[in-house]
């Protein structure tokens, strides 16, 4: 019986290796399997849909529902979560101390439409009293000059684009911008020379908190299917949904090993168990369900920001097929 041969686009992740060495094997496909930084993964798609399905932005999909027909269909698999207070610099010399002086900056951001800029800014505004207007965003490459937005961004709030030839990271380092919010740590950090700081000092003290008092792991990227091809396939949604469920179930065992460390943590297994403690034993969740939470409040944020149309509902997002299974 003939195989489906489809193409995915995704990173390095230990929760997708099953499906790039191929000891997990989707249902009816052949997967052909491209490991590739995600910036490059979410233009190729947006731009050219190379892919039949890749990893893709949240933000960047919710924004393509706008069109009319839709370009994609996505799967709740989460390819990517990571809290975000961590993804917050300062100037040190710009008179911050605490979130609430963020106000009145002039905040850097490689792209607006960027899913950990949507979460950052929702959360000053909801958390740390900064008003999405009360700031000037500037946007522009971080450690390359002449980054623009994968897509069109048309929203109500003071965005405006940094010199061709200057970066994010270095405007950062003199202080000609006051904050950096990204989902990168920008050079003129790693560079510790004392003119770039984080906002939240102790990073983890403080998404735990977030965690504690919202239930919110943000979500960051979902995987997301060319509309032709899951209109012509419908059961590859389901298919693969399975099939990266299944990674992931894999990832969880081979990474709390305490035979041998896979990854350079010295406490990686204690550092396990606190993550399960706090966010339970499926603390990397797939699924619609178990993520309408987090799901509904990004949808809030993303129209809050001018950057979808209206609000939409989680199960909007998602392939029917991929949010329900048969039981026995």
């Amino acid at each position: 019986m003939s195989r489906l041969n489809l193409t995915f686009a995704c990173g390095d992740y230990d929760r997708t290796r099953a499906l790039e060495d191929g000891s997990i094997r989707p249902d009816g496909i052949d997967l052909t399997y491209l490991r590739l930084p995600v910036e490059e993964t979410f233009f190729r798609m947006l731009r050219h849909g190379e892919f039949d399905a890749s990893e893709m932005s949240l933000s960047t999909y919710v924004a393509s529902l706008d069109r009319d027909p839709a370009p994609f269909v996505a799967l709740p698999v989460f390819t990517s979560r990571m809290f975000r207070h961590g993804g917050i610099f300062i100037n040190t010399a710009a008179g911050i101390e605490k979130p609430a002086d963020l106000v009145g900056k002039r905040i850097g951001t490689p792209e607006f439409q960027l899913t950990a800029g949507v979460w950052i800014r929702g959360i000053l505004a909801d958390a740390y009293d900064v008003p999405l207007d009360s700031v000037t965003y500037l946007t522009g490459g971080q450690e390359t000059p002449g980054r623009i937005e994968k897509g069109a961004v048309s929203t109500r709030f003071d965005v405006q684009p940094i010199p061709a030839d200057r970066t994010l990271s270095d405007l950062l380092a003199t202080g000609e911008i006051d904050a950096l919010q990204s989902p990168r740590i920008p050079s003129s950090y790693v560079a510790g020379d004392g003119r770039v700081a984080r906002l939240f000092p102790d990073t983890v003290a403080a998404e735990k908190e977030y965690y504690a008092e919202t239930g919110i792991f943000p979500i960051m990227h979902v995987v997301a299917l060319r509309r032709e091809v899951y209109e012509r396939h419908p059961w590859v949604a389901q298919s693969l949904t399975k099939a990266f469920t299944a990674a992931k179930k894999e990832a969880y065992a081979r990474i709390y090993d305490a035979s041998a460390l896979r990854f350079m943590e010295p406490w990686l297994n204690q550092h396990l168990e606190d993550a399960r403690s706090l966010l339970g034993p499926d603390y990397w969740s797939y699924g619609l369900n178990a993520n309408r939470h987090v799901l509904d409040v990004f949808l809030r944020y993303h129209h809050e920001q001018g950057l979808s149309a209206r609000l939409r509902t989680a199960e909007e997002l998602f392939a029917p097929e991929s949010t329900e299974s048969f039981v026995i």
